[in-house]
C-alpha cells in the first residue's frame, strides 16, 4: 500500500529550506495571511511527498526585525530578542499549516520555550527527520547579533543537510536588484568566494563563510512560482546555484 511519497525522484535526501517571514505575508503585507500560509504549506507538503527529509528554518520579517528596531532606536539586543520570538511566532503558524495538509510536524527553538515548542538538540533533530517528520528551527540561533540566514547554515551543516534552498521573492541573484534595475544580470551560478567579493545580498557574510568552509551548496530561487521547492529538490536547473567552486 502506498503511503504517498515519490521515491528515487529526488537529487537529495535531506535538506534545509530558508523561508523569509514575508512568505507567510501578503506581498507587500504585514503579520500572516492565511491564503499565503496555507499556499507555502502546501508547496512543502507535496515536496514532503518526494521522500525526501526537510528542515526548516524560518525568519520574523513579516512581524518584526531586530535590525530594523534597533535602527529606529531600541537596544539591539533587545530588538534581536524580539525578533527571534517573531519567528517562533510564524513556526507553530507554519507548524499548524503543515499539520493541517497530513505532514507531521515538530518545531524546534533556541530559547526554551517549552509549553509551546521542544528546545533545540541536535540528536532529536535529526531523530525526528528519520521518523519522517518536518521540522522548524525557530529561534534563529539564540544568539543577538546573528540572522536567521547564519541560523540556517549553521543548523544545515548539524543536521548534515546535503544543501540549503533559500526561497526569496526573485528567481536567482542578480547583479543589481532587478526590480530596480532593468540592466541587473541573473547569474545561474556562483562560487562563494564570488558572492564575497561581489558583495552580492544572497546572505549575510558570516552564513556564506560558514557554507563556504563546510562545503554545503546553496540553491536561491523564487518560492512563488509554482512547484519550485518541488523542482528544486528533483535537482532542476532553477534560480542560482552557489558552490565551493
Amino acid at each position: 500500500m502506498s503511503d504517498g511519497t515519490e521515491p528515487g525522484r529526488t537529487q537529495y535526501k535531506r535538506i534545509l529550506l530558508k523561508l523569509g517571514g514575508e512568505s507567510l505575508a501578503e506581498v507587500g503585507g504585514f503579520g500572516i495571511d492565511q491564503k499565503a500560509l496555507q499556499g507555502i504549506a502546501l508547496e512543502i507538503a507535496e515536496a514532503k511527498n518526494l521522500g525526501v527529509q526537510i528542515a526548516i528554518v524560518i525568519g520574523g520579517g513579516n512581524i518584526l526585525r531586530g535590525a530594523t528596531a534597533s535602527n529606529l532606536g531600541m537596544e539591539r539586543v533587545t530588538a534581536d530578542y524580539m525578533g527571534m520570538l517573531a519567528t517562533v511566532i510564524n513556526a507553530m503558524a507554519l507548524q499548524s499549516a503543515l499539520e493541517q495538509a497530513g505532514v507531521p510536524t515538530r518545531v524546534l527553538t533556541a530559547l526554551d520555550i517549552r509549553q509551546v515548542a521542544e528546545p533545540y538538540v541536535r540528536r532529536r533533530a535529526i531523530r525526528h527527520l528519520e521518523k519522517d517528520r518536518i521540522v522548524i528551527f525557530a529561534a534563529g540561533t539564540g544568539n543577538p547579533y546573528f540572522t536567521t540566514d547564519t541560523a540556517a547554515s549553521l543548523r544545515a551543516i548539524e543536521i548534515e543537510a546535503e544543501v540549503i534552498f533559500k526561497a526569496t521573492k526573485v528567481d536567482g541573484v542578480y547583479s543589481a536588484d532587478p526590480m530596480l534595475d532593468p540592466d541587473a544580470v541573473k547569474f545561474p551560478e556562483l562560487t562563494y568566494l564570488e558572492v564575497l567579493k561581489k558583495g552580492l545580498k544572497v546572505m549575510d557574510s558570516t552564513s556564506v563563510s560558514l557554507c563556504m568552509d563546510n562545503k554545503l551548496p546553496m540553491v536561491i530561487f523564487n518560492v512563488s512560482n509554482q512547484d519550485a521547492i518541488k523542482r528544486a529538490i528533483m535537482g532542476e536547473p532553477i534560480g542560482t546555484r552557489v558552490g565551493v567552486s
